[in-house]
């Protein structure tokens, strides 16, 4: 009767591990954290990679996506070409890394100053001019850039005049770069309210566009 009882405790002790080691494989799934996962990035329902909190600040490493940011742009514009989109999204991931500055915030931007690529301000889209930059009136419709990186590189350093001390990485091809004074001087989302825009509710606009990207 005692070997009985025995063993019986020592299966379910046996079943109760294995259901622990279990659980806990599955929980690691469904967070990334496994090993081997074939992706770089930590993916969650949000598409977001690593933190999901929306960024107040101008500078850092972006927590999104490339495939979020081209859903994102496509949710709001349906006629934009997919592919340019994606094209996009890749050179504003890699120009902000060189230069500190966060894609996710430069991206969201670029969908406001261009309402989602539909271009219908003064800027057109062979302009390649993703942020206005120069932007002034119909005698002074902008900047023009000869391809889309530089363009996207252009408002990457742009930003950067705004939000960072720090000397730029690349090359300089921003032509209003030397007008942005002092350099630093909007380092946060809001800040760019009265400074990057007029618009008292800019900064405001693009925080409600970040929080839409992170949802």
């Amino acid at each position: 009767m005692k070997s009985t009882i025995r063993l019986s405790v020592r299966i379910l002790f046996a079943a109760a591990v294995f259901a622990a080691l279990f659980s806990a494989a599955c929980g690691s799934l469904a967070s990334g954290s496994l090993r081997g996962t074939g992706s770089p990035y930590a993916t969650g329902p949000s598409g977001a990679r690593g933190s999901r909190q929306v960024p107040a600040s101008i500078m850092g490493t972006g927590a999104i996506h490339p495939d979020r940011y081209v859903s994102f742009l496509i949710e709001n514009n349906p006629r934009a070409v997919r592919e340019k989109v994606a094209r996009l999204a890749s050179y504003y991931i890699e120009e902000g890394k060189k230069e500190g500055v966060n894609p996710d915030v430069a991206f969201a931007q670029m969908c406001l100053e261009t309402g989602f690529l539909s271009f219908k301000g003064l800027v057109t889209e062979d302009m390649n001019n993703f942020c206005g930059l120069g932007t002034v009136g119909p005698g002074q419709r902008g900047n023009r850039f000869p391809d889309e990186r530089t363009g996207v590189r252009a408002h990457i350093q742009h930003l950067k005049a705004y939000a960072s001390k720090q000397p730029l990485s690349q090359p300089l091809v921003d032509p209003r770069y030397k007008y942005v004074n002092p350099k630093g001087k909007a380092s946060t989302v809001r800040a760019l309210s009265g400074t990057w825009a007029s618009d008292p509710d800019y900064g405001p606009k693009l925080e409600r566009l970040l929080v839409r990207l992170f949802s």
